[in-house]
Order: structure tokens, then C-alpha cells, then sequence
């Protein structure tokens, strides 16, 4: 795990004990730091590593204590705690600040902080791929994969890629990244800030903390992206997925939403002086991500994907941009779950794309009556029927694509489980 003795002796406060909670909670302790932890699910506190004192910082004295570390769940624009720490003077942090306190005490290395409301997963998975293919040491963490604290250190010369949601950003105010990227910025979120703006200024925080020396690299592809790029003072690299121009040759980077992750990965790439040799073979080798356009099956000459990390409208455009008509169009979509927006209009320029519609979730009814008249549409209501229903109607050559547009806490624990129950009811398919 990641430590340092800049923790030691300290006293933290843990509050949120899922992956990130315990890790922090483990890497606080090895580094000789005092820890109260605190979950509300009791299943959550029996996990506690023992050395660690079980009490919600909202009743006990924090006195002297060095940082409240949050789990990025937790809305600090609502909860009490933010309130809490104001009040006590003490700073309230995410694991990830407390990776960039332990910087120093790690061997020399570099870090890439991936931003975006869409696609930083894939665009962190594919700068740390291109990194593997050229034999340098990574390993990606933040809001993908394993929580950073829990692994072990890279050797020297390695770089970390770091995927940040806007709610690790919040939470960070010393992450000086050798290189920052910010991919776009469309409406989610918003329960947690006042308007889009607000969301916008939190994307823009990463890079009020690189040091002037240090890249930034912006897809400047819509009106935020370029405000935030024209307030950069330092070193500055603009890229587009107009600068990807054949897409041909790299099977799991398919569609328009790919030649902007494409753009951005390679400009990292390059400025970590990566051969263009090992980037073209990276991108050729890359195999995806689960959950977001999988190919999970093809039965009959029909393909069966998974793209369930679409959990908004923006985010789903590009699935139903990925597949024109052939000449006709191909696509059953399977959409709904819990909504974040009341309409469809960023997928709307590709509804020539969708043969039907299959809706499920607290927000299927809505959607329903949105598309009827324009698309034919089944109410389903769960996705196991939606899927059978989509396979039934489906002829060669066409897809079913599972891109939700919502979130998935009405009917699944989260996005991950939504695309193993559409896998599973794939694979029970007669």
C-alpha cells in the first residue's frame, strides 16, 4: 500500500467505509497515524481494520485532528459534516489529497489526473494500456480501479493515472499533476452543485493546482472546455476528435466519443515522450472496458452490448452514434433506470440510428411517452424483459445496446451490476 511518515503521529477522521474508506483507513495506520473511522452500515464498520477507533466524527471531539477524509458518495454540499469541519477549523480531504501529501516520500514519478463528465474511464484506461505497451511503469486508480492508497508504490519512473470525478477534485487541494486533462463538460451531477457552472469551476480546480511547468490538455469541444482552456496560464496542448482520422484500425475504439478519448490519450502519450511506434500499437491492442460499449455477445449475427457506464443522456449519445444505418437502422436500445435529466435531447440527432426502444426503470414511463410516435417503443419495466424482447425482434445484423442514460440505483446496486444483469439475461438467452 501507498504510506508516509507524514502521517505519522497525525489523527485522521475516515467517514465512509466502502473500498476508498477501508484503504484510507489502512494506509493511515501502516504510515503510524491515528484513525477514527465511521461508516453507518454496521456491515461496513465490521470490515474496520483493528488498530482503528469506531465513532461518527458528528458526536466525538476532533480536536487537533489533521484531516476528515470523505468518501466521494458522501454529498458535502448536504451532509452535516462539512459543516462540521468548518467549524473545527480541520480540512476536509479525499484519499487522493492524501496521495498527494505522500507524494514525496515515493519514488521519482510523474501523475496524469483525467477529467471529464464523459469518458475518463476509458480515456485513463487507455493512457495507462499505451504506458504498459512501452514498457513504463503504471497503474491507474482514482475513480477506476483499485483505490490508490491500496497499492503498492511504482518503482522509479513510474507514472500514476488518476481518473477524478468532480467529486474527488472537490475534495483535493494539492494534486500538482505533471499532466491535467479535461475531456468535457455537459450537465450531471447538478444535485450536487448550483447549476452548471458551478460543475464547470470544480473540472477547472485540477488545474489551478499543477504548477505553471506542468501540461494541461483540453479537448476544447464545447463552450466550457474552451472557457476553461482560455483561463490556462501555463502549458497548454488544445486537442479534438477531428484529430483522429481513421478509427479503422482499433476494434474497441469505435464511434465519435472514442476519437476524442483517442486525441487526449495520445496527447498524453506524447508529452510523456512515448514512441509513436508503441502508441499505434497500444491503441490497436486496447480491448475495452467492461460496461462501457462491450461487446458481450453476438448470437444469430446479432452483436449484444454492454455500455451500461452510460448513466446519462450526453454519455449515451455517442453508443447510438457508434452504429448507423446499414442501410437501415439496426438498433434496439434498451434505455431507463433513474434519470438525471427530464429529456433525450443530446441522443436525439441519432434516433435515425434506433429501430426501437425497450425502456425500464423508474424512468422508462417518461422516456415512453418522449419517443412514442417517433420510435416504436416496448415498456419492459425490468431488463430482463428487455432484453428478451429486444432478442425477439431483433434480426441479423443488428444490435442490442444497453445504454441506460440513467443512473441505476432504482433497480441495481450500481452501473456495474446493472451490465452483469444484462450480460446474465444475455446469457440465458434460448
Amino acid at each position: 500500500m501507498i504510506g508516509s511518515d507524514h502521517f505519522s503521529d497525525k489523527s485522521y477522521a475516515v467517514l465512509g467505509l466502502a473500498r476508498s474508506g477501508l484503504a484510507t483507513v489502512d494506509a493511515l495506520l501502516a504510515s503510524g497515524a491515528r484513525v477514527l473511522a465511521w461508516d453507518p452500515r454496521e456491515e461496513a464498520r465490521a470490515a474496520v481494520s483493528p488498530g482503528a477507533r469506531l465513532a461518527d466524527p458528528m458526536s466525538v471531539s476532533l480536536y487537533g485532528y489533521s484531516g476528515i477524509v470523505v468518501s466521494p458518495g458522501i454529498p458535502i454540499n448536504r451532509h452535516p459534516i462539512a459543516d462540521r469541519a468548518r467549524d473545527a477549523g480541520i480540512p476536509l480531504i479525499g484519499d487522493i489529497e492524501l496521495f498527494a501529501q505522500a507524494r514525496p516520500s515515493l519514488p521519482r514519478h510523474k501523475v496524469v489526473g483525467i477529467t471529464g463528465t464523459n469518458g475518463k474511464s476509458t480515456t485513463t484506461a487507455l493512457v495507462h494500456h499505451i504506458l504498459r505497451t512501452a514498457g513504463i511503469p503504471s497503474l491507474m486508480a482514482g475513480n477506476i480501479g483499485l483505490p490508490v492508497l491500496a497499492q503498492d508504490p511504482l518503482p522509479e519512473g513510474g507514472v500514476y493515472v488518476l481518473e477524478l470525478s468532480s467529486y474527488q477534485i472537490d475534495l483535493t487541494h494539492s494534486l500538482d499533476c505533471e499532466v491535467s486533462v479535461l475531456l468535457n463538460v455537459t450537465p450531471d451531477h447538478l444535485d450536487r452543485y448550483d447549476g452548471l457552472e458551478d460543475y464547470a469551476a470544480s473540472k477547472a480546480r485540477l488545474f489551478t493546482m499543477q504548477s505553471p511547468e506542468h501540461t494541461a490538455i483540453i479537448a476544447n469541444e464545447d463552450d466550457y472546455t474552451r472557457a476553461i482552456a482560455g483561463q490556462i496560464t501555463g502549458r497548454r496542448v488544445l486537442v479534438s476528435s477531428r484529430d483522429v482520422r481513421d478509427q479503422s484500425r482499433w476494434p474497441a475504439l469505435q464511434g465519435p466519443h472514442n476519437a476524442q478519448n483517442v486525441a487526449a490519450a495520445v496527447a498524453v502519450a506524447r508529452t510523456l515522450s512515448v514512441p509513436d511506434g508503441c502508441i499505434a500499437q497500444a491503441l490497436a491492442s486496447y480491448a475495452g472496458l467492461p460496461h462501457r460499449m462491450e461487446r458481450v455477445a453476438e448470437r444469430g449475427g446479432i452483436l449484444f452490448v454492454n455500455d451500461s457506464k452510460a448513466t446519462n443522456p450526453t454519455s449515451a449519445a455517442p453508443a447510438l452514434a457508434a452504429f448507423p444505418p446499414q442501410p437501415e437502422a439496426r438498433l434496439h436500445w434498451i434505455l431507463g433506470g433513474r434519470a438525471k435529466s427530464g429529456d433525450l435531447e443530446a441522443c436525439e440527432p441519432h434516433f435515425a440510428n434506433v429501430r426501437a426502444v425497450y425502456t425500464i426503470g423508474e424512468a422508462g414511463p417518461m422516456f415512453a411517452s418522449l419517443l412514442e410516435g417517433r420510435i416504436p417503443v416496448s415498456r419492459c419495466g425490468e431488463l430482463e424483459r428487455a432484453v428478451e424482447a429486444a432478442a425477439s425482434a431483433a434480426r441479423p445484423g443488428e444490435v442490442v445496446l444497453l445504454s441506460p442514460a440513467c443512473a441505476s440505483f432504482d433497480q441495481f446496486r450500481d452501473y456495474e451490476a446493472r451490465g452483469d444483469a444484462f450480460r446474465a439475461a444475455v446469457e440465458a438467452l434460448a
